[in-house]
């Protein structure tokens, strides 16, 4: 057995970067510029707990100013380090350039475990961490603007929203200094399931390419495909319930904190998520065997498995075990940076982090534009496009001498919600980034992964920006 140690977050992600940046072309200083975090805020700040004080670490990691603002999640978990706020910050640097969506990428999290606290307390302490990142210039709509991230959600970003717009009084875009916000708290329709339906439009735009399906031994298409996911929080439930209903996939398997369950028949995802909510554990839900680790889940044979929890579950203790023809890295850095290759030898395909997970930056983008713009989409040319479709469905009517029923009618003349066209918006995004990446793959015939061709990509746009603001000549 090896004694070598593994490498950290960071690290993996740093020989990743390396591993890609080889085959640019780029400068090396200015590969130097696009890999190093540019700004690191640390701080520590005191939060009164019941009768007591607690001086609580927290973060805020700009890694690229190549784009403004910068952009990422806040993460609240007892394992927030730096190593971790830097590796995901300059994720999302990466994950921004690969869908086009025009931010330098952040990453923001406090230590603390969330199940500890009260919702108030959890509040105090939400307040706090804005205040101390005004007070640094290091939030703003278009300096640095947060979203929901492990641990957190819409109510941390309303309480972010409104910390903000008090002590940035009258600041008309100040809505747009976060993200993820509920929706009548000016968010935008589509943002919770965002990531989730990323993921499934990623693994859908996988299958739907003959070629590439039929080099790992599998037929074209999502339906039918056998599907386990490693963590059911907001990205691995909404990924897992869409591939159901929108992609007929069949859930075989899914882990959790507290186990992991199997049914070869398949899983329905919105009964084991009732299920567990009544209960608070997803083991002894009807139909399915309990596994005896919740980590075996991953060593199952499936066409996908989708790893949706946190970073290094697959790492030099289960590599050579993993049987899934398909990784579809739904978390941020589910793969140890040591262990890719074995995983790649062994003809597994892996759709990395760094393009399938941008479903979520991606909507937050919307979402941002909304603020700034101030007017909902869809509001001016919902009715217009609506009652245009009717004048066509009563033009063929007259044509043809037929009637259309009325729930075809509904159907034909509707005009898109802002719902509609935040998810098509999405779907354009997710299959466009996965073209440009493949395009790249087939291009450079000595990349044979899709994360080193995903890297090349998000690279040359990166170093694009950089040489036309004239920095590196």
């Amino acid at each position: 057995m090896s004694n070598k140690k593994a490498p950290t977050f960071f690290e993996s992600v740093q020989l990743n970067f390396d591993k890609a940046a080889v085959h640019t072309g780029l400068p090396k200083g200015l590969l130097e510029q696009i890999k190093v975090c540019n700004s690191v805020y640390q701080m520590r700040f005191p939060v009164k707990i019941g009768n007591e004080y607690q001086v609580l670490e927290a973060y805020r990691v700009q890694h690229s100013h190549h784009r403004m603002p910068t952009k990422g999640g806040i993460r609240y978990s007892s394992m927030v380090n730096q190593d971790e706020v830097m590796a995901l910050a300059a994720l999302m640097t990466y994950k921004c350039a690969i869908v086009d969506v025009p931010f330098g990428g952040a990453k923001g999290g406090i230590r603390i475990s969330p199940r500890n606290y009260t919702p108030k307390q959890l509040e105090k302490i939400t307040r706090r961490y804005t205040a101390e990142l005004i007070r640094k210039n290091f939030i703003g709509p278009g300096i640095d603007v947060p979203a929901p991230d492990y641990g957190t959600g819409a109510r941390e970003m309303a309480w972010i929203v409104d910390t903000y717009t008090t002590m940035k009084h009258g600041e008309i875009d100040g809505a747009a200094c976060v993200t993820g916000k509920p929706v009548n708290q000016s968010g935008i329709r589509g943002r919770e399931e965002a990531t989730g339906r990323g993921v499934y439009y990623g693994i859908k735009e996988f299958f739907s390419h003959k070629d590439d399906c039929k080099a790992i031994g599998v037929t074209p298409g999502i339906a039918g495909k056998s599907i386990v996911i490693q963590g059911l929080g907001n990205v691995g439930s909404f990924a897992g319930k869409i591939s159901q209903h929108e992609g007929d996939a069949k859930i075989i398997a899914v882990s959790e904190y507290e186990g992991a369950i199997y049914s070869e028949s398949g899983i329905d995802i919105d009964k084991l998520l009732k299920f567990r909510k009544e209960t608070g554990s997803i083991l002894g839900f009807p139909g399915t065997k309990n596994l005896p680790n919740n980590n075996d889940a991953l060593l199952l044979e499936c066409d996908v498995l989708v790893p949706a929890a946190l970073e290094n579950v697959i790492n030099a203790s289960n590599a050579n075990k993993i049987k899934a023809k398909v990784i579809a890295e739904a978390a941020n850095g589910p793969i140890s940076g040591d262990v890719e290759d074995i995983l790649l030898k062994k003809g597994i395909v892996i759709l990395p982090d760094m393009y399938l997970n941008a479903g979520g930056v991606t909507v937050s983008y919307f979402e941002w534009l909304k603020n700034l713009s101030h007017m909902r989409f869809g509001r001016m040319e919902k009715r217009f496009n609506s009652n245009t479709y009717e004048n066509l469905v009563a033009l063929v009517e007259e044509m043809t001498g037929k009637t259309v029923g009325s729930a075809e009618r509904i159907f034909l003349t509707r005009g898109a919600d802002e719902i509609d066209l935040v998810r098509s918006g999405l779907e354009e995004t997710m299959v466009t980034a996965y073209n440009q990446i493949r395009e790249v793959k087939k291009r450079k015939r000595n990349i044979n992964d899709l994360r080193t061709a995903a890297f090349v990509s998000s690279l040359n746009k990166i170093a694009s920006d950089y040489l036309t603001l004239g920095i590196f000549p």
